[in-house]
């Protein structure tokens, strides 16, 4: 699909998913409610999500699910927001994530898993409790 795009296009689309690693969350949320769609994914299957989780920005975690973020999007790892939270011991985007309804079982590795896997117990007590 990326033959089809041309370097301008491109070139937005990966500072979008930048974006989404800064933290930028401002920035990001003003770009989704302009027609940015909110479930962009990049060449590994990242969604802005998923990036946002994985890089410890619980306010643009907070966002982007507020504006329609699908959390139960895996990468093609398999893995899902919510284990790249739990992975980067992220309380406060675990809990966002949660909080819309996020499965801590879902995905490979799951949350649960990675929990487990890199021996998080204050993780593991969160997905448990919820």
């Amino acid at each position: 699909m990326t033959e089809d795009l041309d370097a301008e296009t491109l070139a937005f689309a990966h500072r979008m998913f930048d974006l989404a690693r800064a933290g930028a969350t401002d920035e990001l949320a003003a770009q989704i409610d302009a027609g940015l769609p909110v479930n962009l994914t990049n060449d590994k299957g990242d969604t802005l999500l998923i990036l946002a989780a994985y890089h410890s920005h619980p306010d643009t975690v907070a966002a982007l699910l507020s504006r329609g973020a699908d959390h139960t999007r895996a990468n093609d790892r398999g893995q899902t927001a919510l284990a790249a939270a739990v992975f980067r011991s992220s309380t406060e985007a675990v809990r966002a994530l949660l909080a819309a309804g996020a499965d801590p079982a879902h995905g490979n590795p799951s949350a649960i898993d990675t929990a487990n896997f890199f021996d998080l117990p204050e993780m593991t007590e969160l997905l448990r409790v919820g």
